[in-house]
Formats: C-alpha cells, structure tokens, sequence
C-alpha cells in the first residue's frame, strides 16, 4: 500500500485542508503485509472522523491500512473539524466541502472510478452521521454508506450540547432557532430516498455498542429503516461503548460488508 498525507485548498471552505489516503500498491518484497494493485482505477471509501478527531484518527488508532492491503480499495480519509459534515449557519460550508468539492479533488489527484456502483462512505459517531447523510442524500453518487456510533438524531445532539454548556457551538450548526434542515434530519432523508426506484436507493448498514450513550437513538433509527422495507439494510450490536477498541473491530466488519465489484 502506498499511504498518502495530503495537504490542499478548499474553495469552499476558503483554507489549507488535510487528507490521508491509502492507494494500492502491488508489491514482491513487501514483508508481513499482503499488497494488491495494478488498476488504472479503484473503488473508494470515504472514510469520516468524529467530532473529536481529524484527518489522521483513523490511520493512529486502527490498522486500517493493514486491514485493505488486498482489497484494491482507495480509501480518503479527509479532515472536517467539528462540523457534522454540514454547511454552518456561522461558519464554514462544510457539507458543500465534503459533497461536492472534495470527490472532484480526489479524481483529480488519485486513480479512483468515479462511478456510483464505485463509490462508498463510511464514519463512526460524527462521522457516521455524515455517512448516513451522504448515502442518503446522495443516492446518485454512493452506492453503500455505514455508521458506527453514528448520530442519528441531531435534534437530540443540539439537546446534549446545551447540557453540557456549550450554547453557542449548538447555535453555529443551523442557527440559533436550531431547527434542523429536512436534508440534515436522517430520518426525513431515510423517508425521501425510500420513495427511490430499488436500484436507486443505497445499500445501508449500521452498528452499535450496546452500552454507547447513543445505543437507543441508533435503535430508534434501526426500527425507523426496517419499517420502511425498503433498504438493503444490514444492523449489528454488541458489548461496547464509544471507543475505538469497539470501532477498530468494527471497521473490518465493514470493509467485508462492502459491495466492491469483481473488475
């Protein structure tokens, strides 16, 4: 694998950004690790950090390059600081950064597909709210989209926030009514896109500890999707809680569960 930190501008965001990357690479005398490679182009993950973390939590604190050394996967693991993936009613537009900006980028700069059947996202707590989002916003450009830990309900979140003393971050997401956009509200986005022909609609999955402070809120969400029959729906639980000894376990569960097509 060759594993890239890469450092750009944003229009959108109007500054310096920052990506890791992993792209195959097929090699003979690589020792302890397995290699692919040798594609003009690849399949992607997007792969989304938390609200605490940056571009590089993932590559620190799971083996993820390890664990894609032979799946001819391109994987981008771009930084969104503590936005929720979402263009901020006092700040940077975020959601414009990761939707539409940074795939052209990515195309530019790496040997990825660009088609739908291609392109997948995955994130865990902040990041898996931005995944749901992103597949279920943009059936069109993603064919399978996973959270783990995800934030599913972002009314709730705002809620959490003014406990916890921070008013004024709470107000920054949508403004200071925080009412919460059809189009950020995952349940609303669940409904819409279920409406979609079959072929149309991603392939969804979701995880969650059993003793996560967001473990009821992703139940919730699980009964909301299995009501609307319309997904190709995967749900796991287990013992865990929001930490990165439940997340690093999950990860490869879904890297198995994703649809990559045989070239």
């Amino acid at each position: 694998m060759a594993f890239f930190n890469t450092s750009f501008h944003s229009d959108s965001l109007g500054m310096a950004c920052s990506m890791n990357v992993i792209v195959p690479q097929r090699v003979s005398s690589q020792i302890g690790m397995k290699s692919s490679g040798g594609r003009k182009q690849y399949p992607v993950l997007y792969l989304l950090h938390g609200m605490s973390d940056d571009h590089s939590v993932w590559s620190r604190r799971t083996s993820i390059e390890r664990y894609v050394a032979d799946m001819d996967l391109v994987v981008i693991m771009p930084g969104a600081a503590r936005s929720f993936y979402t263009d901020l009613a006092t700040g940077a537009k975020y959601w414009t950064f990761i939707s539409e900006e940074l795939p052209k980028i990515v195309a530019e700069f790496f040997p990825i597909s660009t088609k739908r059947e291609d392109t997948f996202v995955a994130g865990l707590s902040m990041g898996g709210y931005g995944a749901l989002k992103l597949a279920l916003r943009c059936p069109d450009r993603y064919a399978a989209g996973a959270g783990i830990s995800s934030v599913t309900d972002m009314a709730g979140f705002l809620n959490r926030l003014d406990s916890g003393n921070r008013s004024p971050e709470a107000d920054g997401f949508f403004g200071p009514d925080r009412k919460v956009p059809d189009d950020c509200d995952l349940t609303k986005l669940a409904i819409k896109t279920a409406q979609l022909p079959e072929q149309e609609r991603p392939k969804i999955m979701q995880i969650c500890g059993t003793e996560d402070f967001l473990y009821q809120e992703n139940i919730a969400f699980r009964d909301l999707i299995k009501s609307l029959n319309a997904y190709d729906y995967s749900y796991d639980e287990g013992p865990g809680t929001h930490t990165w000894e439940f997340w690093d376990k999950r990860i490869q569960q879904i890297l198995k569960w994703l649809p990559i097509r045989n070239f």
